[in-house]
């Protein structure tokens, strides 16, 4: 059923080739701003979409199998380009940065696949308030990574070396959100071992 809450969510969908199209020149100031304006709006669609469904009573069964789906698209599309563009490489340890957003797609796939299982047992996985905060330093920290493509000249220098405010920003919040990805995925996991033989 194709309410408004499932349009925006399908909208999110639709809108990843677009996003990663813009992200695939890292020189490219504009693109980059482009897509850090398309990457907040699918944001708040994000937040809308939910919001909507809860409030008119519109919670549906699509909607409910493509939330997650569109939030999981988006996040390996954004990781998966920056990694190639160079962007989770840092200048003291190079690409070490690429493991951070490496966890964070492990999870994601391993979480996916938990809860697809215990759904056939009839076991719902409730969010907790730490994977909340996980989300909150993932999406920050990617949204401030495609910011540092649009403003290369942010920079402070420490040091011998030169920073890039955005950047920086952007890959400490990402190994923050790696750490808790770690934490969130081993109580997921947890849960999940009882349910097995």
């Amino acid at each position: 059923m194709l309410t408004l809450p499932n349009i925006l969510t399908l909208s999110r969908i639709l809108a990843v080739p677009f996003l990663a199209f813009l992200l695939w020149w890292p020189g490219w100031e504009l693109g980059y701003a482009l897509a850090f304006a398309l990457y907040c709006l699918m944001g708040v669609t994000d937040y809308f979409d939910g919001y909507l469904a809860r409030s008119s009573g519109a919670v549906s069964k699509l909607g409910m199998f493509l939330d997650p789906i569109a939030d999981k698209i988006m996040v390996a599309a954004v990781i998966l380009v920056l990694t190639a563009q160079g962007w989770l490489r840092g200048p003291v340890v190079g690409d070490f940065h690429v493991i951070a957003g490496l966890v964070i797609l492990i999870r994601e796939i391993a979480v996916s696949g938990l809860r697809e299982f215990l759904g056939g047992l009839q076991v719902s996985v409730p969010v907790s308030r730490l994977a909340k905060w996980k989300t909150t330093f993932q999406m920050g920290s990617l949204g401030s990574l495609i910011l540092a493509g649009a403003l290369p000249g942010w920079t402070f220098e420490a040091g011998e070396r030169l920073f890039n405010v955005p950047h920086t920003v952007g890959i400490w919040s990402l190994w923050a959100a790696a750490i808790l990805t770690l934490v969130t995925g081993w109580d997921y996991l947890r849960v999940g071992l009882r349910h097995m033989d």
